[in-house]
């Protein structure tokens, strides 16, 4: 996915999944989420001005679930 700063193109992201053009997935098998994992994924959402992403760790029985949310500031 491109990276858009003031309307040009200055890298890409390698995103896991894109759902509709709206929501970011994140795929991790990891024993849990670290804040690296967290960083880079607002930095997903930052970068592509997107609302929403979902972090997701299959490494457990449960799956364990992480909602983040672009602030816009």
């Amino acid at each position: 996915m491109p990276v858009l700063y003031k309307g040009d193109v200055v890298g890409d992201y390698y995103i896991d999944v894109l759902v509709e053009g709206r929501l970011i997935v994140e795929i991790k098998c990891v024993n849990g989420f670290v804040p690296e994992h967290t960083a880079q994924t607002l930095n997903y959402l930052r970068g592509t001005s997107l609302p929403l992403a979902l972090m997701l760790n299959f490494k457990h029985p449960r799956v364990q679930i992480k909602r983040l949310v672009n602030n816009f500031t």
